[in-house]
C-alpha cells in the first residue's frame, strides 16, 4: 500500500503528533497517554454499571494484584511496567475485545506492536523474563475474569466456559482499599486519568 499520502498520525490532547508508522517515544506526554487509556474501554464499552471500565482502571487493578502477589515487593521498574502493560492502546484509543482480535490481521498486530515497543522506550522498561511473565499474565486473567462478572455482567459459570478464564474472579475490589468507592464501579473518565497519572508520577519518582 502507497502510504506516501495517507495520513498516519494522530493528534493528542497535547498538541503532538504520534505517527502510528513510525512512532517514537517522544509523540506524547504521560497526561495524553492517562487520558487516552481513561477514555478507551474494555469489553467494547459493555457494562453492567452507568459506566464502561477504562484501561486506566484495569491497568491500575493489575500493578495492584501484581503487588500483592509479590512476597518480597515489586521493583519501581516492575510497577511501572504492570501499570504500562496496555499503554498501547492508551495511545490507539482501542482495545479490542479477543473475539475479533484474529480478524484484524498481521497489520494491526505490528502496529500495536510499535506503540508497545516504544513505550518500553521511553519508559525505559524491559520485557518481562518467562516467569515474570507467567507471573503477569495471572493478574492481567484474574483481573479480566473479576471484571466480566462484577463489570460486563458474564456469571461465574461464563467466565470458566465461555471466556475460558482459568482464575476464580475476586470478591474483593483490590482498588477500594487504596481509593474508596463502591467495589467494581467504573471510574469517570477524569477520574480514572487522574488517578493513573499520579500512580505513573509516584513509581517514576521512586525510580
Amino acid at each position: 500500500m502507497n502510504m506516501d499520502h495517507t495520513r498516519a498520525w494522530v493528534r493528542m490532547p497535547s498538541g503532538k503528533r504520534l505517527d502510528l508508522l513510525n512512532p517514537t517515544p517522544f509523540d506524547w506526554d504521560d497526561e495524553d497517554l492517562a487520558i487516552g487509556l481513561a477514555r478507551t474501554y474494555r469489553w467494547g464499552g459493555h457494562s453492567a454499571w452507568p459506566l464502561p471500565l477504562s484501561v486506566a482502571q484495569h491497568s491500575l487493578t493489575v500493578l495492584a494484584l501484581a503487588r500483592a502477589a509479590s512476597p518480597t515487593g515489586l521493583a519501581p521498574h516492575a510497577e511501572l511496567r504492570e501499570l504500562l502493560h496496555d499503554a498501547d492502546e492508551g495511545l490507539l484509543g482501542f482495545d479490542a475485545i479477543s473475539v475479533i482480535k484474529p480478524f484484524l490481521g498481521e497489520g494491526f498486530h505490528a502496529l500495536a506492536g510499535r506503540l508497545q515497543d516504544v513505550v518500553f522506550q521511553r519508559y525505559a522498561l524491559v520485557f518481562w523474563t518467562p516467569d515474570e511473565k507467567i507471573a503477569h499474565k495471572r493478574a492481567d486473567r484474574v483481573a479480566a475474569a473479576s471484571e466480566a462478572l462484577h463489570v460486563a455482567g458474564w456469571t461465574g459459570e461464563e467466565v470458566k466456559q465461555v471466556l475460558k478464564i482459568p482464575f476464580k474472579p475476586l470478591g474483593t475490589d483490590p482498588l477500594v482499599a487504596l481509593y474508596g468507592g463502591t467495589p467494581w464501579e467504573p471510574w469517570a473518565p477524569d477520574v480514572a486519568a487522574e488517578r493513573f497519572l499520579k500512580e505513573l508520577r509516584r513509581i517514576q519518582k521512586r525510580r
